[in-house]
Protein backbone atom coordinates (compact mmCIF):
# COMPACT_ATOMS: atom_id res chain seq x y z
CA UNK A 1 0.00 0.00 0.00
CA UNK A 2 2.95 2.30 0.45
CA UNK A 3 4.40 1.70 -3.02
CA UNK A 4 1.31 1.67 -5.25
CA UNK A 5 1.65 5.44 -5.64
CA UNK A 6 5.15 5.07 -7.14
CA UNK A 7 3.88 3.31 -10.23
CA UNK A 8 0.40 4.88 -10.31
CA UNK A 9 1.87 8.39 -10.48
CA UNK A 10 3.12 7.61 -13.99
CA UNK A 11 -0.53 7.35 -15.08
CA UNK A 12 -2.06 9.97 -12.77
CA UNK A 13 -0.05 13.02 -13.84
CA UNK A 14 0.17 14.51 -17.31
CA UNK A 15 3.56 14.47 -18.95
CA UNK A 16 5.13 17.89 -19.35
CA UNK A 17 5.92 18.17 -23.03
CA UNK A 18 7.69 21.30 -24.08
CA UNK A 19 6.88 23.33 -27.14
CA UNK A 20 9.32 21.44 -29.32
CA UNK A 21 7.37 18.23 -28.76
CA UNK A 22 10.05 16.75 -26.54
CA UNK A 23 8.33 13.89 -24.75
CA UNK A 24 10.85 13.91 -21.95
CA UNK A 25 9.64 17.31 -20.80
CA UNK A 26 13.21 18.60 -20.57
CA UNK A 27 15.03 21.14 -22.66
CA UNK A 28 17.14 19.32 -25.17
CA UNK A 29 20.68 19.72 -23.85
CA UNK A 30 22.59 16.48 -24.36
CA UNK A 31 20.02 13.70 -24.66
CA UNK A 32 20.94 10.07 -25.08
CA UNK A 33 17.84 7.89 -24.57
CA UNK A 34 16.76 4.39 -25.47
CA UNK A 35 13.19 3.87 -26.51
CA UNK A 36 11.50 0.51 -26.86
CA UNK A 37 7.87 0.58 -27.96
CA UNK A 38 5.43 -2.17 -28.77
CA UNK A 39 3.05 -1.32 -31.59
CA UNK A 40 -0.31 -2.29 -30.12
CA UNK A 41 -2.07 -2.14 -33.48
CA UNK A 42 0.34 -4.49 -35.21
CA UNK A 43 1.99 -7.24 -33.24
CA UNK A 44 3.95 -8.41 -36.26
CA UNK A 45 6.78 -6.02 -35.56
CA UNK A 46 8.42 -4.25 -32.68
CA UNK A 47 9.59 -0.70 -33.19
CA UNK A 48 12.85 -0.08 -31.43
CA UNK A 49 14.59 3.25 -31.18
CA UNK A 50 18.01 2.32 -29.90
CA UNK A 51 19.84 5.55 -29.34
CA UNK A 52 18.60 9.03 -30.09
CA UNK A 53 21.42 11.55 -30.22
CA UNK A 54 21.57 15.32 -30.58
CA UNK A 55 18.14 16.89 -31.29
CA UNK A 56 16.33 13.83 -32.61
CA UNK A 57 13.13 13.18 -30.63
CA UNK A 58 10.07 11.13 -31.37
CA UNK A 59 7.43 13.44 -32.76
CA UNK A 60 3.95 13.70 -31.34
CA UNK A 61 2.46 12.14 -34.44
CA UNK A 62 4.71 9.08 -34.02
CA UNK A 63 3.87 8.97 -30.34
CA UNK A 64 0.16 8.79 -31.21
CA UNK A 65 0.79 6.27 -33.98
CA UNK A 66 2.52 3.90 -31.54
CA UNK A 67 -0.24 4.41 -28.95
CA UNK A 68 2.11 5.10 -26.09
CA UNK A 69 0.61 5.36 -22.58
CA UNK A 70 -2.38 7.66 -22.34
CA UNK A 71 -2.06 11.03 -20.68
CA UNK A 72 -2.81 11.39 -16.99
CA UNK A 73 -5.63 13.62 -15.81
CA UNK A 74 -3.81 15.83 -13.28
CA UNK A 75 -1.62 18.76 -14.24
CA UNK A 76 0.93 18.22 -11.49
CA UNK A 77 4.43 19.52 -11.94
CA UNK A 78 7.37 17.19 -11.20
CA UNK A 79 7.86 19.05 -7.90
CA UNK A 80 4.26 18.42 -6.83
CA UNK A 81 4.59 14.75 -7.77
CA UNK A 82 7.72 14.52 -5.65
CA UNK A 83 5.96 16.09 -2.66
CA UNK A 84 3.01 13.68 -2.97
CA UNK A 85 5.25 10.60 -3.06
CA UNK A 86 7.71 11.73 -0.38
CA UNK A 87 5.04 12.98 2.07
CA UNK A 88 4.45 9.37 3.06
CA UNK A 89 8.09 8.86 4.01
CA UNK A 90 8.51 12.11 5.95
CA UNK A 91 5.79 11.05 8.37
CA UNK A 92 6.88 7.41 8.25
CA UNK A 93 10.21 8.42 9.79
CA UNK A 94 8.61 10.61 12.46
CA UNK A 95 6.41 7.84 13.88
CA UNK A 96 9.14 5.21 14.33
CA UNK A 97 9.98 5.98 17.96
CA UNK A 98 6.29 6.33 18.76
CA UNK A 99 5.85 2.84 17.32
CA UNK A 100 8.46 1.45 19.68
CA UNK A 101 6.91 3.13 22.73
CA UNK A 102 3.34 2.14 21.84
CA UNK A 103 4.40 -1.45 21.17
CA UNK A 104 6.05 -1.70 24.58
CA UNK A 105 2.80 -0.52 26.17
CA UNK A 106 0.07 -2.13 24.07
CA UNK A 107 1.80 -5.03 22.31
CA UNK A 108 2.41 -6.02 18.71
CA UNK A 109 -1.07 -7.32 17.91
CA UNK A 110 -2.91 -4.05 18.50
CA UNK A 111 -0.28 -1.64 17.12
CA UNK A 112 0.68 -3.61 14.01
CA UNK A 113 -2.88 -4.58 13.14
CA UNK A 114 -4.24 -1.09 13.78
CA UNK A 115 -1.57 0.55 11.66
CA UNK A 116 -2.29 -1.74 8.72
CA UNK A 117 -6.02 -1.11 8.98
CA UNK A 118 -5.52 2.67 8.96
CA UNK A 119 -3.20 2.42 5.95
CA UNK A 120 -5.73 0.29 4.04
CA UNK A 121 -8.59 2.72 4.69
CA UNK A 122 -6.44 5.62 3.49
CA UNK A 123 -5.64 3.70 0.31
CA UNK A 124 -9.34 3.42 -0.49
CA UNK A 125 -9.72 7.20 -0.09
CA UNK A 126 -6.80 8.18 -2.35
CA UNK A 127 -8.79 8.47 -5.64
CA UNK A 128 -11.36 10.78 -4.06
CA UNK A 129 -8.73 12.94 -2.33
CA UNK A 130 -6.70 13.22 -5.54
CA UNK A 131 -9.76 14.61 -7.34
CA UNK A 132 -10.29 17.27 -4.66
CA UNK A 133 -6.78 18.76 -4.52
CA UNK A 134 -3.23 17.54 -4.43
CA UNK A 135 -2.76 19.04 -0.94
CA UNK A 136 -5.60 16.84 0.35
CA UNK A 137 -3.78 13.87 -1.16
CA UNK A 138 -0.57 14.94 0.59
CA UNK A 139 -2.45 15.03 3.90
CA UNK A 140 -3.85 11.54 3.32
CA UNK A 141 -0.45 10.16 2.34
CA UNK A 142 1.00 11.72 5.50
CA UNK A 143 -1.56 9.86 7.60
CA UNK A 144 -0.62 6.66 5.79
CA UNK A 145 3.04 7.33 6.60
CA UNK A 146 2.35 7.90 10.29
CA UNK A 147 0.35 4.66 10.51
CA UNK A 148 2.90 2.60 8.56
CA UNK A 149 5.74 3.93 10.68
CA UNK A 150 4.38 1.95 13.63
CA UNK A 151 4.67 -1.42 11.87
CA UNK A 152 8.37 -2.29 11.93
CA UNK A 153 8.99 -1.62 15.65
CA UNK A 154 5.92 -3.74 16.40
CA UNK A 155 7.18 -6.65 14.28
CA UNK A 156 10.65 -6.67 15.82
CA UNK A 157 9.23 -6.66 19.33
CA UNK A 158 7.39 -9.90 18.53
CA UNK A 159 10.57 -11.57 17.25
CA UNK A 160 12.31 -11.20 20.61
CA UNK A 161 9.46 -13.10 22.32
CA UNK A 162 8.76 -15.79 19.76
CA UNK A 163 11.95 -16.69 17.89
CA UNK A 164 15.07 -18.45 19.32
CA UNK A 165 18.34 -16.77 18.35
CA UNK A 166 19.56 -19.64 16.16
CA UNK A 167 16.36 -19.41 14.08
CA UNK A 168 16.14 -15.64 13.81
CA UNK A 169 18.04 -15.26 10.55
CA UNK A 170 15.71 -17.72 8.87
CA UNK A 171 12.63 -16.12 10.37
CA UNK A 172 13.75 -12.65 9.31
CA UNK A 173 13.25 -13.76 5.72
CA UNK A 174 9.50 -13.69 6.41
CA UNK A 175 9.81 -9.91 6.74
CA UNK A 176 10.67 -9.91 3.06
CA UNK A 177 7.01 -10.53 2.38
CA UNK A 178 6.96 -6.75 1.90
CA UNK A 179 9.35 -7.15 -1.05
CA UNK A 180 7.06 -9.76 -2.55
CA UNK A 181 4.21 -7.29 -2.05
CA UNK A 182 6.14 -4.53 -3.81
CA UNK A 183 6.84 -6.81 -6.75
CA UNK A 184 3.25 -7.97 -7.08
CA UNK A 185 1.98 -4.39 -6.66
CA UNK A 186 4.22 -3.03 -9.42
CA UNK A 187 3.40 -5.84 -11.83
CA UNK A 188 -0.36 -5.87 -11.22
CA UNK A 189 -0.56 -2.08 -11.08
CA UNK A 190 0.84 -1.83 -14.61
CA UNK A 191 -1.74 -4.30 -15.89
CA UNK A 192 -4.62 -2.76 -13.93
CA UNK A 193 -3.77 0.80 -15.02
CA UNK A 194 -3.54 -0.21 -18.67
CA UNK A 195 -6.93 -1.98 -18.59
CA UNK A 196 -9.03 -0.38 -15.84
CA UNK A 197 -7.39 2.91 -14.89
CA UNK A 198 -5.21 4.02 -11.99
CA UNK A 199 -8.06 4.39 -9.45
CA UNK A 200 -8.66 0.64 -9.36
CA UNK A 201 -5.10 0.09 -8.12
CA UNK A 202 -5.88 1.82 -4.82
CA UNK A 203 -9.23 0.09 -4.41
CA UNK A 204 -7.58 -3.32 -4.85
CA UNK A 205 -4.70 -2.69 -2.43
CA UNK A 206 -7.03 -1.13 0.14
CA UNK A 207 -9.48 -4.04 0.12
CA UNK A 208 -6.69 -6.61 0.33
CA UNK A 209 -5.30 -4.75 3.34
CA UNK A 210 -8.63 -4.87 5.16
CA UNK A 211 -9.02 -8.59 4.44
CA UNK A 212 -5.52 -9.24 5.81
CA UNK A 213 -6.33 -7.32 9.01
CA UNK A 214 -9.23 -9.69 9.65
CA UNK A 215 -6.91 -12.70 9.61
CA UNK A 216 -4.38 -10.87 11.79
CA UNK A 217 -6.99 -10.18 14.47
CA UNK A 218 -7.88 -13.86 14.87
CA UNK A 219 -4.44 -15.49 14.51
CA UNK A 220 -1.85 -13.07 15.99
CA UNK A 221 -0.78 -12.94 19.65
CA UNK A 222 1.87 -10.87 21.44
CA UNK A 223 3.58 -13.66 23.38
CA UNK A 224 3.60 -17.48 23.32
CA UNK A 225 1.95 -17.61 26.74
CA UNK A 226 -1.07 -15.73 25.33
CA UNK A 227 -1.65 -18.07 22.40
CA UNK A 228 -4.71 -20.27 23.06
CA UNK A 229 -3.73 -22.99 20.58
CA UNK A 230 0.03 -23.35 21.17
CA UNK A 231 1.13 -26.86 22.16
CA UNK A 232 2.89 -27.39 25.51
CA UNK A 233 5.91 -28.79 23.67
CA UNK A 234 6.30 -25.71 21.46
CA UNK A 235 5.79 -23.39 24.42
CA UNK A 236 8.54 -25.08 26.41
CA UNK A 237 10.86 -25.02 23.41
CA UNK A 238 10.41 -21.25 23.03
CA UNK A 239 10.83 -20.70 26.78
CA UNK A 240 14.04 -22.72 26.79
CA UNK A 241 15.71 -20.77 23.99
CA UNK A 242 14.18 -17.34 24.52
CA UNK A 243 13.18 -17.20 28.17
CA UNK A 244 16.61 -16.23 29.52
CA UNK A 245 16.87 -13.07 27.44
CA UNK A 246 13.36 -11.59 27.36
CA UNK A 247 10.66 -10.71 29.85
CA UNK A 248 7.09 -9.58 29.47
CA UNK A 249 7.04 -6.30 27.55
CA UNK A 250 4.82 -4.45 30.01
CA UNK A 251 7.31 -5.02 32.86
CA UNK A 252 10.13 -3.09 31.20
CA UNK A 253 11.13 0.57 31.07
CA UNK A 254 13.09 1.37 27.92
CA UNK A 255 16.66 2.59 28.72
CA UNK A 256 16.61 5.28 26.02
CA UNK A 257 19.85 6.89 27.19
CA UNK A 258 21.70 3.59 26.76
CA UNK A 259 20.11 3.00 23.38
CA UNK A 260 20.96 6.47 22.09
CA UNK A 261 24.59 6.21 23.23
CA UNK A 262 25.15 2.64 22.00
CA UNK A 263 27.66 2.38 19.17
CA UNK A 264 26.28 -0.99 18.00
CA UNK A 265 22.79 0.55 17.78
CA UNK A 266 24.15 3.57 15.89
CA UNK A 267 26.12 1.31 13.56
CA UNK A 268 22.89 -0.46 12.57
CA UNK A 269 21.08 2.81 11.90
CA UNK A 270 23.92 4.40 9.94
CA UNK A 271 24.83 1.42 7.77
CA UNK A 272 21.21 0.64 6.88
CA UNK A 273 20.80 4.31 5.90
CA UNK A 274 23.04 3.44 2.95
CA UNK A 275 21.04 0.30 2.13
CA UNK A 276 17.76 2.20 2.17
CA UNK A 277 19.30 4.87 -0.08
CA UNK A 278 20.13 2.26 -2.72
CA UNK A 279 16.87 0.38 -2.20
CA UNK A 280 14.74 3.48 -2.72
CA UNK A 281 16.76 4.47 -5.76
CA UNK A 282 15.42 1.30 -7.35
CA UNK A 283 11.93 1.77 -5.93
CA UNK A 284 11.13 5.44 -6.62
CA UNK A 285 13.34 6.93 -9.37
CA UNK A 286 13.71 3.40 -10.80
CA UNK A 287 10.40 3.29 -12.73
CA UNK A 288 11.17 6.75 -14.08
CA UNK A 289 14.56 5.56 -15.36
CA UNK A 290 12.85 2.61 -17.03
CA UNK A 291 10.39 4.98 -18.74
CA UNK A 292 12.64 7.88 -19.75
CA UNK A 293 15.84 6.00 -20.57
CA UNK A 294 14.77 2.48 -21.57
CA UNK A 295 11.43 3.72 -22.92
CA UNK A 296 9.16 0.92 -21.70
CA UNK A 297 5.39 1.39 -21.54
CA UNK A 298 3.40 1.15 -18.30
CA UNK A 299 2.85 -2.62 -18.39
CA UNK A 300 6.46 -3.39 -19.27
CA UNK A 301 7.57 -0.89 -16.65
CA UNK A 302 5.52 -2.65 -13.99
CA UNK A 303 6.93 -6.03 -14.95
CA UNK A 304 10.55 -4.90 -14.95
CA UNK A 305 10.14 -2.90 -11.73
CA UNK A 306 8.28 -5.67 -9.94
CA UNK A 307 10.03 -8.88 -10.99
CA UNK A 308 13.25 -8.20 -9.00
CA UNK A 309 11.26 -7.59 -5.81
CA UNK A 310 9.48 -10.92 -6.16
CA UNK A 311 12.88 -12.53 -6.69
CA UNK A 312 14.17 -10.74 -3.60
CA UNK A 313 11.66 -12.59 -1.42
CA UNK A 314 13.07 -15.92 -2.58
CA UNK A 315 16.66 -14.72 -2.16
CA UNK A 316 15.95 -13.57 1.39
CA UNK A 317 14.94 -17.12 2.33
CA UNK A 318 18.21 -18.39 0.91
CA UNK A 319 20.37 -15.75 2.62
CA UNK A 320 18.72 -16.28 5.99
CA UNK A 321 18.82 -20.07 5.72
CA UNK A 322 22.52 -20.02 4.86
CA UNK A 323 23.20 -17.58 7.71
CA UNK A 324 21.52 -19.93 10.20
CA UNK A 325 23.50 -22.90 8.90
CA UNK A 326 26.79 -21.01 9.11
CA UNK A 327 25.92 -20.12 12.69
CA UNK A 328 24.71 -23.53 13.86
CA UNK A 329 27.74 -25.29 12.33
CA UNK A 330 30.09 -22.68 13.87
CA UNK A 331 31.69 -21.95 10.49
CA UNK A 332 31.64 -18.20 11.16
CA UNK A 333 30.87 -16.20 14.27
CA UNK A 334 27.42 -14.62 14.32
CA UNK A 335 28.99 -11.15 14.16
CA UNK A 336 30.97 -12.01 11.01
CA UNK A 337 27.86 -13.52 9.41
CA UNK A 338 26.03 -10.23 10.02
CA UNK A 339 28.88 -8.20 8.51
CA UNK A 340 29.23 -10.36 5.40
CA UNK A 341 25.52 -10.17 4.65
CA UNK A 342 25.49 -6.43 5.27
CA UNK A 343 28.24 -5.94 2.68
CA UNK A 344 26.29 -8.06 0.19
CA UNK A 345 23.12 -6.08 0.83
CA UNK A 346 24.39 -2.58 0.13
CA UNK A 347 27.98 -2.24 -1.07
CA UNK A 348 27.55 -4.72 -3.93
CA UNK A 349 24.15 -3.38 -5.14
CA UNK A 350 25.57 0.16 -4.98
CA UNK A 351 28.44 -0.79 -7.28
CA UNK A 352 25.99 -2.55 -9.62
CA UNK A 353 23.97 0.65 -9.91
CA UNK A 354 27.03 2.43 -11.30
CA UNK A 355 27.56 -0.37 -13.83
CA UNK A 356 23.89 -0.17 -14.91
CA UNK A 357 24.36 3.50 -15.73
CA UNK A 358 27.16 2.65 -18.14
CA UNK A 359 25.39 -0.26 -19.85
CA UNK A 360 23.34 2.26 -21.82
CA UNK A 361 20.76 0.61 -24.07
CA UNK A 362 21.85 -2.98 -23.48
CA UNK A 363 18.42 -3.84 -22.11
CA UNK A 364 19.13 -7.50 -21.32
CA UNK A 365 22.26 -6.70 -19.33
CA UNK A 366 20.51 -3.84 -17.51
CA UNK A 367 17.64 -6.10 -16.49
CA UNK A 368 19.97 -8.88 -15.28
CA UNK A 369 22.04 -6.53 -13.12
CA UNK A 370 18.91 -4.72 -11.91
CA UNK A 371 17.43 -8.06 -10.85
CA UNK A 372 20.60 -9.26 -9.08
CA UNK A 373 21.13 -5.95 -7.27
CA UNK A 374 17.59 -5.82 -5.86
CA UNK A 375 17.73 -9.46 -4.74
CA UNK A 376 21.07 -8.92 -2.98
CA UNK A 377 19.56 -6.11 -0.91
CA UNK A 378 17.58 -8.72 1.02
CA UNK A 379 20.78 -10.10 2.57
CA UNK A 380 20.37 -7.26 5.08
CA UNK A 381 17.82 -9.36 6.95
CA UNK A 382 20.57 -11.82 7.78
CA UNK A 383 22.89 -8.88 8.37
CA UNK A 384 22.54 -5.58 10.22
CA UNK A 385 18.75 -5.82 10.52
CA UNK A 386 19.01 -9.16 12.35
CA UNK A 387 21.55 -7.61 14.72
CA UNK A 388 18.75 -5.51 16.21
CA UNK A 389 17.31 -8.57 17.91
CA UNK A 390 20.79 -9.97 18.62
CA UNK A 391 22.00 -7.02 20.70
CA UNK A 392 18.76 -6.32 22.61
CA UNK A 393 16.00 -8.95 22.41
CA UNK A 394 14.24 -7.27 25.36
CA UNK A 395 14.13 -3.93 23.55
CA UNK A 396 14.05 -4.99 19.90
CA UNK A 397 11.05 -2.73 19.23
CA UNK A 398 12.57 0.47 20.62
CA UNK A 399 15.99 -0.25 19.06
CA UNK A 400 14.34 -0.89 15.70
CA UNK A 401 12.39 2.36 16.11
CA UNK A 402 15.63 4.25 16.71
CA UNK A 403 17.43 2.57 13.79
CA UNK A 404 14.43 3.10 11.50
CA UNK A 405 14.32 6.80 12.38
CA UNK A 406 17.93 7.08 11.27
CA UNK A 407 17.93 4.92 8.17
CA UNK A 408 14.43 5.58 6.84
CA UNK A 409 15.30 9.25 6.47
CA UNK A 410 17.09 8.02 3.35
CA UNK A 411 13.69 7.05 1.93
CA UNK A 412 12.87 10.68 1.21
CA UNK A 413 16.39 12.15 1.03
CA UNK A 414 17.41 9.74 -1.74
CA UNK A 415 14.52 10.69 -4.11
CA UNK A 416 15.01 14.40 -3.34
CA UNK A 417 18.71 14.21 -4.21
CA UNK A 418 17.90 12.26 -7.37
CA UNK A 419 15.28 14.86 -8.31
CA UNK A 420 17.73 17.68 -7.75
CA UNK A 421 20.31 16.06 -10.02
CA UNK A 422 17.75 15.21 -12.70
CA UNK A 423 16.28 18.73 -12.64
CA UNK A 424 19.26 19.67 -14.80
CA UNK A 425 18.06 17.22 -17.42
CA UNK A 426 17.03 13.58 -17.52
CA UNK A 427 19.91 12.53 -19.75
CA UNK A 428 22.09 9.49 -19.22
CA UNK A 429 24.93 11.51 -17.68
CA UNK A 430 22.74 12.84 -14.88
CA UNK A 431 21.31 9.39 -14.25
CA UNK A 432 24.86 8.11 -13.90
CA UNK A 433 25.47 10.78 -11.30
CA UNK A 434 22.38 9.64 -9.38
CA UNK A 435 23.69 6.07 -9.37
CA UNK A 436 27.22 7.07 -8.34
CA UNK A 437 25.94 9.09 -5.39
CA UNK A 438 23.89 6.08 -4.27
CA UNK A 439 26.91 3.79 -4.52
CA UNK A 440 29.08 6.20 -2.53
CA UNK A 441 26.53 6.51 0.27
CA UNK A 442 26.09 2.72 0.46
CA UNK A 443 29.80 1.93 0.63
CA UNK A 444 30.74 4.69 3.09
CA UNK A 445 27.96 3.88 5.56
CA UNK A 446 28.85 0.17 5.51
CA UNK A 447 32.26 0.96 6.99
CA UNK A 448 30.60 2.07 10.23
CA UNK A 449 28.99 -1.34 10.74
CA UNK A 450 32.22 -3.11 9.85
CA UNK A 451 33.93 -1.28 12.73
CA UNK A 452 31.22 -1.12 15.42
CA UNK A 453 28.69 -3.80 14.43
CA UNK A 454 28.23 -6.82 16.70
CA UNK A 455 25.75 -9.58 17.55
CA UNK A 456 26.58 -9.71 21.26
CA UNK A 457 23.79 -8.92 23.70
CA UNK A 458 24.39 -5.52 25.28
CA UNK A 459 24.40 -5.12 29.06
CA UNK A 460 21.54 -2.63 28.93
CA UNK A 461 19.31 -5.38 27.50
CA UNK A 462 18.86 -6.46 31.16
CA UNK A 463 18.52 -2.98 32.64
CA UNK A 464 15.44 -2.83 34.85
CA UNK A 465 14.89 -6.56 34.36
CA UNK A 466 15.03 -9.05 37.20
CA UNK A 467 16.50 -11.75 34.97
CA UNK A 468 19.97 -12.60 36.22
CA UNK A 469 23.00 -12.31 33.97
CA UNK A 470 24.26 -15.51 35.58
CA UNK A 471 21.40 -17.45 34.01
CA UNK A 472 22.21 -19.62 31.05
CA UNK A 473 22.32 -17.50 27.90
CA UNK A 474 21.01 -19.67 25.10
CA UNK A 475 21.91 -17.24 22.32
CA UNK A 476 24.84 -19.37 21.21
CA UNK A 477 23.74 -22.65 22.81
CA UNK A 478 21.52 -24.62 20.52
CA UNK A 479 19.56 -27.44 22.12
CA UNK A 480 17.58 -29.49 19.61
CA UNK A 481 14.20 -30.67 20.81
CA UNK A 482 13.05 -33.89 19.19
CA UNK A 483 10.58 -35.77 21.34
CA UNK A 484 8.88 -39.05 20.66
CA UNK A 485 5.29 -39.34 21.83
CA UNK A 486 6.15 -41.69 24.69
CA UNK A 487 8.97 -39.41 25.85
CA UNK A 488 7.01 -36.18 25.71
CA UNK A 489 5.99 -35.88 29.35
CA UNK A 490 9.36 -36.97 30.73
CA UNK A 491 11.44 -34.62 28.62
CA UNK A 492 9.07 -31.72 29.13
CA UNK A 493 9.59 -32.01 32.87
CA UNK A 494 13.36 -32.02 32.41
CA UNK A 495 13.12 -28.90 30.30
CA UNK A 496 11.26 -27.13 33.06
CA UNK A 497 14.08 -27.97 35.44
CA UNK A 498 16.71 -26.80 32.96
CA UNK A 499 15.11 -23.44 32.24
CA UNK A 500 15.72 -21.80 35.61
CA UNK A 501 15.93 -18.29 34.23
Amino acid sequence: MRTDMNIAMVAMAKSSENKSGNISGQQNTNPSYCYVYNNESDNSYKAQFKLLEDDEFISRSLRKQLKIDEEGEFEWSPNIQSVIISSFYWCYVLSQVAGGILTQKFGTKLIFGGSQLATAICSLLIPSCASIHWLVLVLLRSIQGIASGLTWPAMYAAVGHWIPSHERSRFMSSFQGFSFGIGVTYMLAGIIIANFGWRVVFYVTGMLGIIWCTFWYFFAFDEPENHPRISPLELEYIRLHVGSTVVTAKKKVVPWKKVLTSLPAWSIGITTFGRIWVHYTFMIPGPKYIKTILGLNIQENGLMSGAPFIGSYLSSVIFCYVADKLHTKNIFSLTNIRKINTALSQAVPGIMLVIIGYLGCDFISVFILWFIAVTLITAAYAGAMASIVDIAPNYAGPVLAFAQTVHMSASFISPLVAGSILSKGEDIDNWRMVFMVSAAVACITYIFFQIFGTSKIQDWNYQGVKTSLNCVNHQDTIIPLKLEKDEKSTNTNSLEKTNNC
